[in-house]
């Protein structure tokens, strides 16, 4: 039995405390949060200070970047604690003898459920007893668990924003333009899911079409043309300039 306690419950958090609960060789100790949440974790013992934890195998701070340093210091050296930063070193939790990561790649929103067995679980650790427990917790959680040092999982986070932070930027910009034009959204739902399907299964290279890779000025200009937002369209000539360089036919 590994018995966790988490810190923080904002999005994260609360996706943390949910999945941990349904699993039978974890015990779920606490849940420390500075604010009472509008609904608290049924049959959890929440907490509102650090001095009322108790002592545990594992806690989680699921809480901001810029918090963690300040939370590691608060807390006793013989803690093992780990943050779910995808961008913050190890050695952010410096106080602590015992410290790791534990990262789980996707996008968490607090009234979207998600499975935590098809999120990558990403663990860093600097103590052999720690890095058992963060494996044995990463596999009860998911099917896939990959040991990464700090300067690679900043790496693959911004890989992360690039997939998910950046191109859902664009479907808004695209959901506002849309709306301005009273067109629905919805109806590029469709394409939405085709295109990321076709990244996966054929890669994002193979699988890129549109008349940036097809050298089609008359379109792209036709394009310019109508967008009206200026930073819209320096977007547009970006992303057609970036698109035409990468296939741009070699001599």
């Amino acid at each position: 039995m590994i018995k966790v306690s988490i810190l923080g419950y904002g999005n994260l958090g609360r996706h943390l405390v949910s999945a941990l609960k349904g699993i039978d060789r974890v015990s779920l100790t606490q849940v420390y949060s500075r604010n009472q949440p509008p609904v608290p974790p049924d049959g959890i013992n929440l907490v509102g200070d650090l001095s009322e934890l108790s002592p545990c195998d594992l806690l989680i701070a699921a809480v901001s970047d810029d918090a963690l340093s300040a939370l590691s210091e608060q807390l006793p050296k013989d803690v093992a604690l780990v943050h779910t930063s995808g961008t913050v070193d190890i050695d952010a939790l410096g106080g602590q003898e015992k410290r790791g990561v534990f990262y789980p790649l996707q996008t968490f929103s607090k009234d979207r459920a998600v499975s935590f067995k098809n999120i990558p679980i990403c663990l860093e650790s600097n103590h052999p007893e720690l890095s058992t427990v963060l494996e044995n917790l990463g596999h009860l959680l998911s099917n896939q668990v990959v040991w990464l040092n700090s300067t690679q999982r900043r790496q693959l986070h911004f890989g992360a924003v690039l997939v998910n932070n950046f191109s859902n930027h664009l479907y808004s910009l695209a959901e506002d333009y849309l709306n301005q034009h009273e067109l629905p959204f919805e109806l590029l739902h469709p394409l939405i899911e085709e295109t990321a399907k076709k990244a996966i299964a054929m890669s994002p290279q193979k699988a890129q079409t549109g008349p940036a890779k097809r050298g089609d000025r008359d379109t792209i200009n036709r394009h310019l043309s109508e967008i009206t937002d200026e930073e819209l369209q320096e977007i547009y000539k970006l992303l057609t300039a970036s698109i035409s360089r990468k296939y741009k036919p070699s001599k």
